[in-house]
């Protein structure tokens, strides 16, 4: 059974960073792309970057230069490093994986970036 869990989210001053955690079990993970969305209220769901592996990502251009992606195949967890906040990067994030055709999404951390 497909489990994601994602965790680290909170409440962080503009310029601020925060790492955002995702773990993964029940499928093999160092053969997967993982990804991190987010969905701000009011708007649709977004995709901001994929781990194709250790060394491969890709990223949307909202959050390129300022985000991190990255992944620790031994404890199956795949991070989101955050940098340079926005008032705008507030939203709740999600992480996702693509396994045997099915979609599996973890359970969402908020993320506010307020004074």
């Amino acid at each position: 059974q497909v489990q994601l869990v994602a965790s680290g989210g909170g409440l962080v001053q503009p310029g601020g960073s925060l790492r955002l955690s995702c773990v993964a079990s029940g499928f093999p993970f160092s053969s997967y792309g993982m990804r991190w969305y987010r969905q701000a209220p009011g708007k649709e769901r977004e995709w901001l970057t994929t781990s194709f592996s250790a060394d491969m990502s890709s990223y949307t251009r909202a959050v390129k230069g300022r985000f991190t992606v990255s992944r620790d195949n031994s404890k199956n967890t795949v991070y989101l490093q955050m940098d340079s906040l926005k008032s705008d990067d507030t939203a709740v994030y999600y992480c996702n994986v693509i396994v045997g055709g099915n979609e599996y999404w973890g359970q969402g951390t908020q993320v506010t970036v307020s004074e």
